[in-house]
């Protein structure tokens, strides 16, 4: 039996007026969200979960969803992606207006077939390359983008001749061939690409062969466990020099745990909101402050991408649901999200006409780095790539 855990969650400080929900209140208004609470990417689960309280707290608020509270159902997809299709028969069988996850490219991709004609779905991954104008949206800058900006950035850096180590899953995959085409269009040499199965426990001998190459810099493009794995085999094979990875890196608890063996230089394509002193644009600092006194409010620190991964999209679609009532309709939700065209999240200002079904593109990227000292990023370009 799948293990099913229910936590309080919905929307952030929205412009819908409502009155706070007391004591009495009509049923909770159930939203399903599918989540890695455990298996390979159980380290974004807890933070996801915060976010979710977020955005619970605040909309409860202002009333909830036509007067009911909004509570989020965390359903455990155990980082499997047949068990998000079991999970998902389950759901759409309730026929909602909307679902919320799961979290990895593999996951995503195995779902959209089944949710192509709604609920209206949001998935935490820029991995999956959903239909333009269909039900299923992805969380942030497509992939060719977060790789566009971080070759743009080590061209600019002088950094011309990489290597490259991907896993062989889905995500893995993704990044070779948007690595291949961003560095082709940049002027950047990838001097080989080796890989490796997510569940292998070294990669010393792939590692060994990108280092002889003699590179500049490595990109490191999986996520989750693999890449602990890949850190690893770098001190092992005394690779010394920048590490470039995905952001789905990005992630206080894989820095904590990986910390006896992390490189000197670990570069992410991130989002300002990690690095606020580069932020200028008064709408989106007013959303990333209500994000980061949230998240202290429940006792967190610092937010990472674990967090973020979820909230726009899950405050969105909040918004769509308080702005058409319990009985909104997946189609609604849909074209509310399509039609929006300077929304500000924490990732910066949506457009979902110019990116349809993200809303950001190039403008919304910040290069970071791991800041050992400090313990969290900070920021190494402007947005879209240009060294500060």
């Amino acid at each position: 039996m799948q293990r099913f855990f229910r936590i309080a969650a919905a929307g952030v400080a929205l412009v819908l007026a409502g009155a706070p929900l007391g004591a009495g209140a009509a049923d909770p208004f159930e939203v399903d969200v599918l989540l890695p609470v455990t298996g390979s990417a159980s380290f974004y689960a807890v933070a996801q979960q915060q976010s979710l309280h977020v955005i619970e707290t605040n909309v409860n608020k202002q009333g909830g969803i036509g007067g009911r509270p909004l509570k989020f159902v965390i359903n455990d997809d155990q980082t499997d992606a047949k068990v998000d299709v079991q999970l998902a028969g389950q759901i759409l069988a309730k026929h909602p207006a909307v679902l919320l996850g799961p979290t990895l490219t593999a996951q995503c991709n195995a779902l959209m077939p089944l949710v192509k004609d709604g609920p209206a779905t949001w998935c935490f991954t820029p991995g999956p390359r959903p239909v333009d104008g269909g039900y299923v949206f992805a969380f942030g800058a497509d992939t060719s983008h977060t790789t566009g900006v971080s070759m743009r950035y080590l061209k600019a850096k002088g950094i011309t001749r990489i290597g490259m180590i991907s896993s062989t899953d889905a995500t893995g995959q993704d990044g070779d061939k948007n690595i291949d085409t961003a560095a082709a269009a940049d002027g950047v040499t990838v001097l080989g690409h080796e890989h490796f199965n997510p569940t292998d426990i070294s990669v010393t001998a792939q590692l060994a062969r990108i280092k002889s190459m003699n590179p500049q810099a490595v990109v490191v493009w999986t996520t989750g466990t693999p890449f602990g794995t890949v850190l690893r085999g770098i001190q092992d094979v005394g690779i010394d020099v920048p590490i470039v990875s995905t952001n789905g890196n990005i992630t206080y608890g894989q820095m904590k745990q990986y910390k006896d063996f992390l490189p000197k230089d670990l570069w992410f394509p991130g989002a300002a909101f990690l690095d606020p002193s580069q932020l200028a644009d008064k709408g989106v600092i007013a959303a990333v402050k209500v994000f980061n006194d949230g998240i202290v409010a429940q006792g967190g620190s610092k937010p990472d991408w674990g967090n973020n991964n979820c909230y726009d999209g899950a405050r969105l679609f909040v918004e769509a649901l308080r702005k058409f009532g319990p009985n909104a309709t997946s189609a609604q939700v849909r074209d509310y999200v399509a039609s929006q065209q300077d929304w500000p999240g924490i990732n910066g200002r949506y457009n979902f006409v110019k990116e349809p079904q993200r809303g950001l593109g190039d403008d919304s990227i910040v290069m970071v780095r791991w800041n050992t000292a400090s313990g969290s990023w900070t920021a190494l370009s402007k947005p879209g790539g240009l060294p500060l």
